[in-house]
């Protein structure tokens, strides 16, 4: 009589899954970083300057510009949400930390140094979680189209800040003015720009949340079927509550960032941003049916985008061929994915 073992050793199948269809080289992130790889040396190759340490800190900040809020938005996605105010919500959370910057130094309130600076980015990042609580909120609870939900927050948000400036902006001040400037547009040695320090913590925490706690399955068995997640005890309203309140802290997180670069924060600051995003975290393998996405892919998707952009600006490229090449690559990525999932089924 044959063993157990003498019928598995009969399936020549069994057990031998080659190794780029396990982990993460089965993902979409996988193919897009391999495309990342292939255009990185084609960069290089068409401009001398690519390559250099100065331009390489400039494309690290720049994607880190977006990054922070890509990583929101990812989780969003992973819900099976969407957030069309992300772009809306950096712009007021940039402004209401520049506001309240000034404001207590006019007010004369300066207990220690960096306490206006402190007490600034504290707004600034109330800020966000309040339209994040808002989104969520009309979302899980009454029950709103996300779409539509966070479209409205979109319009209301980027009126309101409007409303606060005039349209005319906000600038930091006081004391502490460089101060912000350096905690968020400074360099690490001159040459790592700060932001993308906030971002490998964001990421690394980000990772650990989904992949190793009950919340992150939690967050991607709502994608994946939200009526068996209710089944099985999962929250579902406060879940989802919390990504769109992640979301909305990573937009300001990200505002604050630009506004220190920048050194004001114009009310048209971040327009359009939210297309950005979105594209960045769909590119990087984020599915917007729900029940995929993660931090590396969401990074990965930002890092393409801006190597495009300074490519594009390096050879001397009418700059406005960046928004189709993106469109180009975001369904040639969705494409990509609908190949590898049908012949993995």
């Amino acid at each position: 009589m044959a063993s157990g073992n003498d019928f598995a050793t009969g399936f020549t199948n069994v057990g031998r899954t080659r190794f780029w269809q396990r982990g993460f080289l089965a993902t979409q992130s996988a193919y897009v970083l391999a495309a990342l790889i292939v255009l990185i040396f084609i960069m290089s190759l068409l401009s001398e300057n690519f390559l250099t340490a100065g331009n390489i800190s400039n494309i690290t900040r720049n994607f880190s510009f977006i990054a922070v809020a890509t990583l929101g938005m990812t989780l969003v996605i992973i819900t099976g949400g969407i957030d069309l105010s992300v772009g809306s919500t950096m712009a007021l959370s940039a402004t209401i930390t520049a506001l309240v910057m000034g404001g207590l130094v006019a007010a004369g309130f300066t207990p220690f140094p960096g306490a206006t600076m402190i007490l600034a980015i504290l707004a600034g990042l109330g800020t966000g979680f309040a339209v994040g609580l808002f989104n969520g909120f009309a979302i899980a609870k009454l029950k709103l189209a996300p779409f539509v939900t966070t479209l409205g927050t979109l319009s209301i948000v980027r009126g309101l800040t409007y409303v606060a400036t005039y349209g005319r902006g906000a600038y930091p001040s006081g004391p502490d003015k460089d101060f912000f400037i350096a905690v968020t547009a400074g360099r690490l040695f001159d040459l790592v720009p700060v932001s993308f320090l906030y971002l490998l913590v964001a990421a690394v925490a980000m990772y650990v949340a989904l992949h190793h706690t009950a919340w992150g399955r939690h967050v991607f068995a709502i994608g994946g079927n939200e009526a068996a997640g209710r089944l099985t005890g999962v929250n579902v309203d406060r879940v989802k509550i919390q990504v769109y309140v992640l979301s909305g802290l990573a937009a300001a997180f990200n505002g604050i960032i630009i506004s220190g670069w920048l050194g004001s924060a114009p009310a048209n600051l971040a327009q359009a941003y939210e297309l950005t995003i979105i594209a960045a975290a769909v590119i990087g393998g984020a599915n917007l049916a729900g029940g995929v996405g993660g931090a590396a892919g969401a990074i990965i998707g930002c890092v393409l985008i801006e190597v495009i952009r300074n490519g594009l600006v390096l050879a001397r490229v009418d700059p406005y061929w960046q928004q189709t090449l993106v469109g180009c690559i975001i369904v040639a990525a969705v494409l990509v994915d609908r190949v590898r999932s049908a012949r993995s089924g």
